[in-house]
């Protein structure tokens, strides 16, 4: 052993938006980078500096879907995972989840950065059965305990 301790892992705080349909579907994002698998997850992510996870949470809503609304409910859930980002900085997640009940809508894409345009592929409403034997890998693992919350 060399004697030297790892470098800690950046808490990386993060809100998600469980972001159902009148149909009980919920939204999820196909992201597509070139050094990794293809996955989906939901909305959302990172806080910015100072900002609190309910307002990243309307935000990251808005900026990756087009939806405005002025509050995204109560915090639903905690999670905690290491995991290395897109931009291949390993991290440590806080990340926090909300509920958000909507009419089914094609997602806006407008306010998209230059990097979620070339890594964001698809958006689907899926059910929970679809989800229960997707064949690519959806984040969070236990995305379907999250919605019986």
């Amino acid at each position: 052993m060399s004697g030297l301790a790892a470098t800690p892992r950046r808490i990386r705080r993060a809100a998600r938006i469980l972001l159902m349909d009148e149909q009980d579907r919920l939204l999820l994002i196909r992201f597509a980078p070139s050094d990794r698998r293809p996955f989906w997850c939901g909305v959302g992510g990172e806080c910015d500096p100072g900002e609190d996870f309910a307002a990243a949470a309307v935000r990251e809503l808005h900026e990756e879907t087009g939806l405005a609304l002025d509050s995204c409910g109560p915090e639903l859930a905690r999670l905690a995972d290491d995991f290395i980002t897109l931009a291949g900085e390993p991290v440590t997640s806080d990340e926090r989840f909300f509920r958000v009940t909507t009419r089914c809508f094609t997602p806006d894409t407008s306010r998209h950065t230059a990097e979620e345009r070339e890594l964001i592929k698809e958006f689907r409403w899926f059910t929970r059965e679809e989800l229960a034997h997707w064949h690519e890998p959806v984040f969070p693992a236990n995305i379907l305990d999250l919605l019986d919350l």
